[in-house]
């Protein structure tokens, strides 16, 4: 099951929860019992593996 993390805007409180993709997403804090939780999305990092990413791979560069 994905890992979300969630941030309260009330309170700050953050924290992570594992979910099925088809719950809902949580909205009610359970620090402070308000209802101004929000996901925060970060960049998902990307790793290259393999040949052909790099000039140097597999072309010859002689002119």
């Amino acid at each position: 099951m994905p890992t979300y993390h969630y941030r309260c805007k009330n309170c700050n409180y953050d924290f992570t929860e594992q979910q099925s993709f088809t719950d809902d997403p949580i909205t009610v804090c359970p620090k402070c019992g308000e209802e101004q939780v929000r996901k925060v999305y970060s960049a998902v990092p990307i790793e290259f593996k393999g040949s052909g990413f790099y000039r140097t791979d597999g072309a010859s560069h002689s002119k």
